[in-house]
């Protein structure tokens, strides 16, 4: 929500000082909401955008909803790891709770809201430096409950191209990678998730050294892409950018396998282990 409000006056070419005396308060209130450090009501969304000459409807009604949402919910069930997890990794839950769609391309490893909880465990035991055990469970239960987006009633529809490497990377045993395998076959019986293979085959592709997710919010302003970095999580909402990552996501789905074809190659990949 801050960095939306930033956006808008960034827009409008004001400063924070500009901003504040608009808005009747002053500079450090604006900066501390714009950095996400206090809340704001959706009357607030509202008169900010107004002062801000913002003339699409559509996207101030969603930042209000989502101020709204926030208000009635004292805390949604990401904001209990405040203290124990970076503030990404609530930011991407946050995002995922609202997005309208989700499309993820994975080079290395399986989607995250696809993993099943041994799998989410021989991830984390990787981390460098190493985590705590503590650590290490506050990071596998996160990572399981955000799973739950998947089930709600408005739940996003979910697109997961999965490049070969992250299909044969062997995090564990062969047992459970058999066991993830399977989960991942499960997870593409949902309605709302299409699994897309994309085999060592296909040859090269634009984006092969990361993980990218770009999150559809409820109206285009808000789509967000989210990329795995080695300190956690980087997004960016550009314009330029999302235009970018939207065409990187399309020439790589054209040459993965359709979703019928992509069972049958997970499959395959079971058999070999």
């Amino acid at each position: 929500m801050g960095a939306e409000l930033r956006k808008m006056r960034e827009h409008v070419g004001l400063s924070l000082t500009e901003a504040a005396a608009l808005h009747g308060t002053d500079r450090t209130t604006v900066s501390n909401i714009e950095a996400g450090r206090f809340g704001v009501s959706a009357d607030r969304v509202r008169v900010w955008a107004a002062n801000y000459s913002c003339p699409d409807a559509a996207y101030i009604d969603a930042l209000s909803q989502m101020a709204r949402e926030r208000r009635a919910v004292s805390a949604n069930w990401w904001e209990s790891y405040r203290d124990r997890l970076a503030v990404t990794a609530l930011d991407l839950a946050e995002m995922e709770h609202h997005a309208s769609a989700l499309r993820g391309a994975q080079i290395t490893h399986l989607p995250g809201l696809l993993q099943h909880e041994d799998y989410v465990r021989a991830v984390f035991r990787e981390a460098v430096p190493p985590l705590t055990p503590e650590a290490l469970e506050s990071r596998v239960e996160f990572r399981v409950r955000r799973r739950a987006v998947l089930d709600g009633a408005e739940a996003p529809e979910c697109t997961f191209l999965i490049h070969e490497a992250a299909l044969r990377m062997r995090f564990g045993e062969d047992r459970m990678i058999k066991s993830q395998l399977d989960h991942l076959l499960n997870q593409s019986d949902r309605k709302n998730v299409t699994i897309r293979v994309m085999p060592f085959a296909a040859g090269g592709f634009p984006s092969a050294g990361s993980s990218t997710l770009y999150v559809s919010g409820p109206v285009r302003q808000l789509d967000t892409v989210q990329l795995d970095v080695p300190t956690g999580s980087a997004f960016l909402s550009a314009d330029t950018h999302l235009a970018n990552y939207r065409s990187v996501l399309d020439r790589m789905e054209e040459r993965c396998l359709g979703p019928d074809p992509s069972r049958d190659f997970i499959r395959d990949v079971m058999q070999d282990l």
